[in-house]
């Protein structure tokens, strides 16, 4: 008896000292009133913490006040309502009042009873709270987790108004808006998840287990790839002074009762203690911080995963040995692992767990002993985040993190975001017979921004018009300018340059944009001019011809006979056969006389040495008689 009293007694002080430390924080978004016009303008609700949020987007919609079932604590179908949309129609939102049931069963009712989302109205003057799950009993935990329409509650003002105009017969229009739900100040987004290794805590425990295993592949994508800076932490307390050598404190701390966490079964008498629960979270947080120092932190959602199947509670396996073994197989250092825990029996602060304990205050999370585990949250930079660990939910809330056009491709996958350039290309600029859109899908809409294709940048202003600029231009859609094929010929109004222009070719006349036509040279008399000339037009040039028995010499624009060509060339030809005998002849001559002269010569000088001849006069003789 004195034990179960002094288990009370701790609980109560970790349930006082939660109250006294631990806040939620609100998270709001806006909403925006269209119509009537006595209404329109921007007011603040409070986002529940239950259902899926459209996290970057908005949801407009019609509200509807019943009259019955005003609260939404009974089933729609018991009162014979439906708030199922008409096709072409716009979505329901259900307007209810707070009160008399929890937050959830309210929004269950309505998301049954075809609403698109779950308006409640306060029932008095004060600040936003956040809508929060309730503790229910595990068999009727069940629909917390298909609850999937977004719910808000707005204040009792803007809840009167609504209901007067309604009561009027006017219509009211509301616009939903997430866009600025979560903060997108750069390319990379920051992210926190509190979570824990126990996994004996129910329908809670088997939640968070199976997010992890689902979130994990699109976790260590984001990771391995610089957009996203994931960091896991863990809840503990401190056991009171005065308590800290109770059998409660020891066995549910660890390093004199500095660091504690609730028995997993919430009985003290069987199963594993709160200490072991303690120590398991401080080995996955020192995992973290090993795998993070070598560079790999996405390697923490193998090791959680791998734990869960490999180490449970129910296989008695949750263990240190167990844990070892899925450390060494994913390679991780397990000396400094161990060297991270430390002694948990010592007298001393572990760093690890003393730095979640600063981390956990500062974001002041409010957690009460008898559901700890309970409360998993995402934290996206400094906002407060997701209670329903949903994969797509949570994807979503980081995706509408990211400045938009930089969100990664994972972020505007089908059942992630909708792609709004499927419906009438988004309203921007499409070129279908070339297949190119200015219109660029982002998580939370869409841009109209011209394209750059296979390196040909479009200019324009993305919306009524795109053009291709620069070189290349001509390969893409043949820079929008004028193309055709016709009798096996293809001609282009395009110039592959640094233009934008588009001209027709030669033999073509046109905007050369639309249309490019073709010019008659023959009707124009820009050709084939001659009398005896004969004119052919044809696309995108023209032929010239003569009478018959002429040749057309094109560089002359003029007909000659076929008869009188062949004559004067063959004169011709025989002109310079004879020159060349007659030059053959003479030279023959020329060369006879001058050698016979040069013979003759020779001749004479040969026989004056003999004997003279007619024409040379008798040697004289000066000898004389006397002299002999």
């Amino acid at each position: 008896m004195m034990r179960k009293q002094l288990g009370l007694l701790v609980c109560a002080w970790f349930l006082l000292f939660g109250f006294s430390l631990g806040r939620f924080v609100v998270e709001k978004n806006s909403l925006k009133v269209t119509s009537p016009n006595s209404l329109k303008g921007l007011y603040e609700c409070a986002i529940g913490n239950f259902g899926i949020p459209q996290y970057g987007g908005t949801l407009v919609g019609m509200v509807v006040y019943p009259k019955a079932n005003q609260k939404a604590c009974k089933s729609f179908d018991d009162v014979d309502i439906s708030f199922k949309s008409k096709p072409g129609g716009l979505p329901t939102f259900l307007l209810a009042d707070r009160g008399d049931c929890y937050f959830t069963l309210k929004a269950w009712n309505a998301q049954n009873g075809g609403a698109a989302a779950i308006l409640v109205a306060d029932y008095r003057n004060e600040p936003l709270i956040t809508m929060d799950t309730p503790q229910e009993e595990k068999e009727d935990a069940d629909y917390l987790e298909k609850i999937t329409i977004p719910s808000a509650l707005i204040s009792k003002s803007l809840g009167d108004s609504i209901k007067k105009a309604l009561s009027s017969g006017e219509m009211v229009n509301i616009n939903l808006d997430w866009t600025e739900a979560l903060p997108h100040p750069d390319e990379r987004v920051e992210y926190e998840f509190w979570t824990n290794s126990n996994d004996e805590c129910g329908p809670k425990c088997d939640n968070q287990i199976d997010f992890v295993k689902n979130f994990r592949g699109a976790a260590q994508i984001l990771e391995q790839k610089g957009y996203t800076q994931f960091t896991p932490h863990y809840i503990t307390w401190y056991c009171p002074e005065a308590f800290i050598l109770s059998k409660q404190c020891k066995s549910q701390c660890i390093n004199h009762g500095r660091y504690c966490a609730p028995d997993p079964e919430q009985d003290f008498s069987k199963g594993y203690d709160g200490k072991d629960v303690v120590v398991q979270n401080l080995r996955q947080a020192c995992f973290f911080k090993v795998a993070n120092d070598s560079g790999k932190p996405w390697l923490w959602w193998d090791y959680v995963t791998d734990f869960s199947i490999r180490c449970p509670m129910k296989e008695k396996k949750y263990n240190e040995e167990c844990a070892n073994q899925v450390i060494k197989s994913l390679g991780v250092d397990l000396k400094k692992i161990q060297q991270c825990i430390g002694d948990p029996e010592a007298d001393v602060v572990n760093p690890i767990l003393k730095a979640e304990q600063d981390t956990q205050y500062m974001y002041a999370v409010l957690v009460i002993l008898s559901s700890v585990y309970d409360i998993l949250k995402i934290l996206v930079s400094d906002w407060q985040g997701l209670t329903k660990l949903d994969k797509a939910a949570v994807l979503k809330a980081i995706c509408a993190g990211f400045q938009e056009t930089t969100e990664p491709a994972i972020c505007l996958s089908e059942g992630i975001e909708t792609n709004e350039c499927l419906e009438n290309n988004g309203g921007c600029w499409q070129d279908k017979a070339a297949n190119i859109t200015a219109c660029r899908d982002t998580f939370r809409g869409r841009v109209c921004e011209c394209p750059i294709v296979q390196g040909v940048k479009f200019t324009g202003d993305g919306y009524t018009h795109c053009e291709a600029s620069g070189p290349l231009r001509c390969e893409i859609n043949n820079g929008g300018c004028w193309k055709k094929t016709q009798n096996g010929r293809t001609y282009s109004a395009c110039v592959d340059d640094n233009t934008k222009s588009c001209k027709c070719p030669p033999g073509f006349k046109g905007d050369g944009v639309n249309h490019c036509e073709d010019v008659n040279e023959c009707k124009e008399k820009l050709a084939c001019q001659c009398p005896k000339c004969k004119c052919k037009n044809t696309w995108g040039s023209y032929e010239c011809s003569c009478n018959s028995g002429l040749l057309y010499m094109q560089e002359h624009d003029t007909c000659i006979g076929n008869d009188a060509s062949v004559s004067y060339n063959w004169g011709f030809i025989w002109f310079i056969i004879l020159c060349l005998a007659a030059a053959g002849v003479g030279g023959y001559a020329i060369y006879k006389y001058r050698i016979r002269r040069y013979m003759d010569s020779e001749i004479r000088a040969i026989m004056a040495q003999y004997m003279p001849l007619d024409n040379q006069a008798e040697i004289p003789t000066h000898a004389s008689r006397g002299d002999i």
